[in-house]
């Protein structure tokens, strides 16, 4: 790969700044704040929504948020992209069949417990389809990219590539079981060995990003992995 193709970090220093406290809100605050906000509206003005469709508001406003935040780092990564399009289609078409392997590995291992959103996908599309959609395969990719790959293994690739990958990767399939393990009547230790069911997915995120320099390949391969995952779940 020629010098021009080089990775190179997108966020700049007034982003990072921004970005670190955008993310330690968004991982204790404001997942908090929200329950509150939906307790407070059924049990004192009788406003009830349905899950998904609370849910819904909540990622909208975090997404406009992000694009407020970040919307130098989502349009220079976006001329990457166009610059560099056959990394990032590589990346993308590989990143899919790479999780999916590795994916299908992991769900052959035995687990102590049953991975909730097995039971929590159907549900919710149930009620809200089109809210449920929404989040999984738009909302979520786009802030979560941002903020995993974007944020957190860009800064750590200026130091370190291998340590970007681990602390991404691992950080990411933790986070993804952090809400099944601490619940209102207490924690369940269990639940984080389901995190290996998100390692494939948070491997191929993080190689998706560092080898075709944009985020908008691993928006795309996020996309693509929630969709899959809700499909078979619903189907």
């Amino acid at each position: 790969m020629s010098s021009r193709r080089q990775w190179r970090p997108q966020f700049s220093p007034s982003e990072f700044r921004r970005g670190w406290v955008f993310f330690a809100l968004y991982l204790v605050v404001f997942p908090v704040l929200m329950g509150q906000i939906q307790r407070m509206l059924s049990q004192r003005f009788e406003f009830f929504l349905q899950a998904p469709e609370f849910s819904l508001i909540y990622y909208f406003l975090l997404l406009c948020a992000t694009v407020l935040l970040f919307w130098g780092f989502l349009r220079h990564s976006f001329d990457i992209l166009l610059d560099w399009l056959p990394e990032n289609l590589f990346a993308f078409a590989a990143g899919l069949v790479g999780a999916g392997a590795l994916h299908f590995l992991a769900m052959r291992l035995p687990y102590p417990v049953e991975n909730p959103n097995a039971l929590l996908y159907p549900e919710q599309f149930a009620a809200a389809p089109q809210a449920t959609v929404l989040i999984l395969v738009v909302l979520m990719p786009l802030i979560e990219e941002v903020l995993f790959r974007g944020l957190l293994f860009g800064g750590l690739r200026r130091y370190s590539r291998p340590m970007a990958f681990a602390v991404s990767t691992l950080g990411y399939a933790l986070f993804c079981v952090a809400s099944f393990v601490f619940q209102p009547e207490g924690a369940d230790l269990r639940y984080l060995l389901l995190a290996v069911q998100y390692l494939p997915m948070s491997l191929a995120l993080s190689w998706c990003y560092d080898h075709g320099g944009s985020i908008w390949s691993a928006v795309a391969l996020h996309m693509a992995v929630n969709g899959a995952s809700l499909f078979l779940a619903v189907g």
